[in-house]
């Protein structure tokens, strides 16, 4: 796939500087490989980039002079494959007693926390993967994909209460009952091409995505806004905790306090 990512900040005004971090690189990971890609500022400006803690390629950059208007653009090409053939999972009491970094991904945030007990109905009687999928797909059920019914502050139980939201509110839902049953899980960002049997060269608009990985004995990834399991369509950019660590934008600039921001996303099948 190729993937055209572009954003537009407009200032009512003048920025006398701005400084900013941009993931929005694809990974080179398992079934995926990044054949190329390129990130274009204006105005023109170098970029730095580094590794995060986990593993997201960041892009960082700063305009120190005033300006405008700020556009980023990120172009890449990826080869994606299919879900990975599930091995058998670790017992509960194994996943108990897990420790190192996969740890990590078992500690609530503020915003993948929840009501305890909301997800266990899901778990007894079914090992690893079966309580994992039960769990998505319970999520998909409960809370309906309703466009501009959240934001990106809210939290999973908001968003559980209110039983609407987006696909990174299902994600966040999903991690918090994902991490109450015992199983450490990751929240996932990147891209989705809309639709699954596209015809080879035609762009379409496509997404910003979200979706959860959990660990078993080895990381497994499901879409629960579309109930479904990751893959061909599924494009990696960033894992963390929650959405906090994976924004494909975040930065401060000194200016005007309003402005304008502009999104699009176009998705290509190469092949």
């Amino acid at each position: 796939m190729r993937i055209r990512h572009l954003t537009l900040l407009e200032y009512e005004g003048e920025a006398q500087s701005s400084y900013n971090e941009v993931r929005m690189t694809p990974l080179d990971d398992r079934g995926q490989t990044t054949l190329d890609q390129r990130l274009t500022i204006r105005p023109a400006t170098p970029v730095w980039t580094y590794r995060d803690y986990w593993g997201t390629q960041v892009s960082v950059f700063d305009v120190p002079n005033g300006h405008r208007a700020l556009t980023i653009e990120a172009v890449s090409r990826v080869e994606t494959a299919g879900p990975r053939p599930l091995g058998k999972p670790l017992s509960w009491a194994a996943l108990r007693a897990v420790d190192g970094p996969v740890a990590e991904y078992l500690r609530p945030t503020e915003r993948t926390t929840i009501t305890p007990g909301v997800g266990l109905a899901q778990v007894p009687g079914r090992d690893p993967h079966e309580a994992a999928e039960a769990i998505a797909w319970a999520v998909h059920e409960r809370v309906a994909y309703v466009e501009g019914s959240t934001g990106v502050l809210t939290s999973a139980q908001e968003a559980w209460d209110l039983r609407e939201g987006v696909c990174q509110d299902m994600a966040h839902v999903t991690v918090a009952l994902l991490r109450e049953a015992g199983l450490p899980a990751r929240y996932v960002s990147g891209y989705l091409h809309p639709h699954r049997n596209a015809a080879i060269g035609e762009p379409v608009l496509g997404q910003s995505h979200a979706w959860v990985e959990y660990w078993a004995g080895d990381w497994v990834a499901l879409d629960p806004t579309n109930q479904s399991k990751v893959g061909e369509s599924h494009v990696v950019v960033a894992r963390g905790r929650d959405y906090a660590d994976v924004p494909p934008l975040k930065g401060i600039y000194q200016g005007p306090p309003a402005g304008r921001q502009v999104v699009k996303v176009e998705v290509t099948r190469l092949a």
